[in-house]
């Protein structure tokens, strides 16, 4: 992978549900120069839950990772400018 490094970051409150959820997803390069696309999530404030999915290209992994983004913001979660995760 290049110089080019992906960063989302989404929350969604609900104070009625006693919902303070955040989901976080990026694209890293690991030490054996593998393509992996890492989320995060789970309850604001907590280091929550994390998974890292192998892709054989960066263009396969930022269209899963636009896929996720997507179906994340029709359940709710807004972009937040800052990584706090």
């Amino acid at each position: 992978m290049g110089t080019s490094h992906y960063h989302l970051y989404f929350e969604r409150c609900d104070a009625k549900r006693n919902m303070a959820r955040f989901y976080a997803v990026s694209i890293e390069q690991d030490l054996f120069g593998r393509i992996l696309l890492c989320r995060r999530w789970g309850r604001l404030r907590t280091f929550g839950q994390e998974k890292l999915e192998p892709f054989d290209s960066e263009d396969e992994a930022l269209r899963h990772m636009l896929a996720l983004c997507r179906a994340k913001r029709h359940r709710g979660y807004r972009p937040v400018q800052t990584w706090r995760g």
